[in-house]
């Protein structure tokens, strides 16, 4: 009897001394990556390579967002830091990367780039159970089937592609479209949008051709595209792969109306393709960086002005910028016992939440939708500027 004594005594004093010791809750915190002064978030990202604009521009607003949090305090005196690490959008690179992020036993994931990396990541975040918040992808297998650990903020690829769908097709009656995409989950996604909102018309792709991903090996493809006369040609790439399609396309006298989803990097676009980006066809995921009637747009260019000077503005940094607000509007409302699965319901407790986009973008979640925003703003090249327009004549006109 007195040896049970003995050991129950064993059992509960040391836990009455940590008690003790811990006093506030948030001292005895438990979360991986998280401290009674910092919170550490991991991000996987283009810092290389061909594709690695739309690496860096999303690093840049998601630190300039976090940068603004810190000054004013942090979320409940914790500052937060971003870890970064590259996988140069190369799905071969993703488990070293992610491998290093555990290990550097961050909190939460968030700010990643690709589809082909996303599919990659994905199961990793579900099976470690580590929320992943904000990708700069569209892909739906991001959105469905529900995944519990990711939160998407963008709209998918799936609305990108009905909104210009149906303006070719109800606006300016273009009844041909096709497709040019690179050969890996990114093209599939895509050209799954498409037909999609082909389907909806009783309609299909006039003509649809692949070409080898990251590289400029995209005569073939136009050949073949060119050759079914089509009004349309949705175009699917980096900026790097879709510059060297509209020059050769432009270079055989071919130009039908071309158009193209957000992960293009459209700045970056501008810059390589110079006059022929012009009268191209972009849905973006937030609204145009340089419209400062938004409140998020004043916030985001005060920003990256105060904390990265010389920095130009872009869709991409905007758009990590936004992601960032989310992250922490979710880490705001976890509160001061920080779990990851107190993330995850900080965020599906946000309804209609205006971040200063307009109320067309307002950020809704909930435990069956993992998706911040539906809406998408449709803008065409014009003088060297992605022009945001409501109407799809303007499209036509710029053809």
């Amino acid at each position: 009897m007195r040896t049970r004594k003995m050991l129950k005594l064993q059992t509960i004093l040391p836990m009455l001394a940590l008690a003790a010791f811990c006093g506030a809750p948030a001292r005895c915190q438990t979360a991986p990556g998280v401290t009674d002064n910092e919170i550490l978030i991991g991000s996987c990202s283009a810092l290389e390579g061909p594709s690695k604009f739309l690496g860096t521009e999303t690093v840049t607003g998601a630190k300039a967002y976090f940068d603004t949090v810190n000054e004013a305090g942090g979320v409940e005196g914790r500052k937060l830091r971003l870890v970064v690490s590259d996988d140069s959008y190369d799905p071969a690179k993703t488990q070293a990367c992610f491998d290093k992020m555990m290990s550097e036993k961050v909190f939460a994931l968030g700010f990643f780039v690709g589809t082909p990396t996303a599919v990659k990541y994905l199961p990793l975040a579900e099976s470690n159970k580590i929320p992943l918040v904000g990708l700069f992808t569209g892909a739906q297998t991001l959105y469905q089937p529900l995944r519990h650990w990711v939160i998407n903020v963008r709209a998918s690829y799936f609305d990108e592609t009905r909104e210009q769908v149906d303006g070719f097709w109800n606006t300016l009656g273009y009844r041909k479209i096709a497709v040019i995409y690179p050969d890996d989950s990114f093209g599939d996604a895509v050209l799954a949008g498409v037909k999609e909102a082909l389907k909806a018309h009783g309609a299909e792709p006039v003509a649809v051709a692949s070409y080898k991903r990251q590289t400029s090996q995209v005569g073939g493809a136009i050949d073949i595209v060119k050759a079914a006369n089509p009004d349309a040609v949705v175009v699917v790439g980096p900026s790097n792969t879709v510059t060297p399609i509209l020059q050769q396309a432009h270079s055989k006298g071919w130009k039908p109306l071309f158009s193209t989803v957000s992960f293009v990097g459209t700045d970056e676009l501008i810059t390589e393709a110079g006059n022929d980006a012009e009268g191209v066809v972009i849905t973006q995921v937030v609204q145009p960086y340089y419209l400062t009637d938004f409140k998020a747009v004043t916030l985001y260019r005060r920003a990256l002005q105060k904390y990265y000077p010389g920095t130009a503005a872009n869709f991409v940094s905007f758009e990590g910028f936004v992601d960032a607000m989310v992250m922490v509007e979710g880490l705001k409302r976890a509160g001061k016992d920080l779990t990851r699965e107190g993330l995850i319901r900080g965020i599906e407790s946000i309804h209609g939440l205006d971040v200063g986009l307009g109320p067309q973008l307002k950020l809704d979640y909930s435990s069956k939708d993992h998706k911040g925003f539906d809406h998408v703003v449709p803008t065409v090249i014009r003088g060297g500027r992605a022009v945001p327009f409501t109407d799809w004549s303007m499209a036509g006109a710029a053809k």
